[in-house]
């Protein structure tokens, strides 16, 4: 899959007022419903108050995307379903232009995400489906990224424990269906560290290693959730947030964390490897960060100031 970012969306800024059919208040405002066709080519079809695009409509832009819901003083404000140029689509909540609350958003790779949103970002609770395996972590996110307490769940075996940057980091546990539990935890090995000048480039090379301590029976396991906390502030956040595009990020990388079978290959979901608890308890297993079913592609956010008719 390539990378987004080719295409941005504008809708028309409170000047252009194109073409325009419908009802107007005795200022001589668009207020009521109406039709508007902007210079641009986009089109609008819906609620206007006092000039401004605002109840129910739907906006159409000349590039295919589109947008179904809720307006509030020519912003997306309430539900509203967008759905981007790639074929992608988010369903849910907006505010101020920007998906948030809760909400559900349709990758093109058919993967899914549902939870919440925080200023146009997963943050908080959710859950993302990796339709090629099926798998499907459910737990904390923050700005975007998988972060916090969390189960990952593979077709016959779980991972449950804290994760960091979509790697899965300190005490955990894998929970197998065959019926006992596999403890220990993920750690760096001298060779991964990096150095605090080197930590920003080398963090997307890093490997956990899995080392286990013990095996058994099963237990009930109840996550220790953090603190919610509000994405961090990024200098030109506020100018990057205000675009819609192409459409969210796929998750780079599947974070799976499978057992290997002790000989050196990674145990995928679906496998039946009843010998990985024959293992001995200070065995160590790697992260696995391959095949991991899912390509980059950036988001292209476009521009959503919308018109004053």
């Amino acid at each position: 899959m390539s990378d987004l970012g080719s295409e941005e969306l504008e809708e028309e800024g409170e000047n252009d007022l194109g073409e325009y059919e419908g009802e107007r208040n005795e200022a001589g405002e668009r207020h009521g419903h109406g039709r508007a066709r902007l210079p641009n080519g986009d089109t609008y079809e819906g609620s206007y108050e006092h000039g401004k695009r605002h109840g129910q409509g739907t906006y159409k832009f000349k590039s295919g995307a589109r947008y179904i819901g809720e307006y509030v003083n020519n912003k997306k404000h309430g539900q509203g379903i967008f759905i981007y140029p790639d074929g992608s689509r988010y369903e849910g909540e907006w505010a101020d232009d920007l998906r948030h609350g809760h909400g559900i958003y349709y990758y093109i790779n058919n993967d899914t995400y549902t939870g919440d949103w925080f200023a146009h970002q997963r943050h908080g609770q959710g859950t993302y489906v990796y339709m090629e395996t099926g798998s499907k972590y459910v737990g904390t996110w923050v700005n975007g990224q998988q972060e916090g307490a969390a189960e990952l769940i593979h077709l016959n075996h779980r991972y449950q424990g804290k994760f960091y940057n979509k790697n899965p980091v300190g005490p955990g546990k894998y929970v197998f269906d065959i019926g006992c539990e596999q403890h220990g935890e993920y750690r760096l090995t001298d060779a991964e560290r990096v150095d605090e000048e080197e930590e920003e480039e080398s963090l997307t090379t890093v490997i956990p290693k899995w080392k286990a301590t013990k095996i058994t029976e099963l237990a009930l396991w109840t996550p220790t959730l953090v603190e919610e906390q509000s994405p961090v502030d990024v200098p030109g956040q506020e100018e990057a947030l205000g675009a819609e595009g192409g459409g969210e990020a796929v998750d780079e990388t599947q974070p799976l964390t499978d057992l290997s079978d002790g000989e050196g290959e990674f145990m995928r979901p679906g496998e039946e490897d009843a010998d990985a608890f024959r293992e001995e308890n200070g065995e160590e297993f790697r992260f696995d960060t391959t095949d991991q079913g899912n390509a980059s592609f950036e988001e292209d956010d476009t521009r959503q100031s919308d018109a004053q008719d």
